[in-house]
């Protein structure tokens, strides 16, 4: 089950639940007021590791490296 974000619009805090795919669209209950409370939009960060164990940014397209494990040289052409 996913992690979904929502905010509170009587008290204004950000929340996560836990939620099945089916009731991801539905309200959750603020914990701290109990209001009806809508879905955020959440944040991602994403990360790769080097050949080297260290943490790098995955290169820009058109950029002459390829990504790990792909042989182009252009990320739009990975799937």
């Amino acid at each position: 089950m996913p992690i979904y974000e929502y905010i509170c619009p009587k008290c204004h805090i950000r929340f996560e639940q836990l939620r099945s795919l089916s009731s991801a669209e539905e309200d959750a209950d603020c914990p701290k007021c109990n209001a009806p409370s809508g879905r955020a939009i959440s944040k991602f960060v994403s990360r790769s590791k080097s050949d080297f164990g260290m943490l790098d940014h995955m290169p820009s397209s058109g950029g002459g490296k390829s990504c790990s494990g792909c042989s182009s040289t252009n990320c739009s052409t990975c799937g």
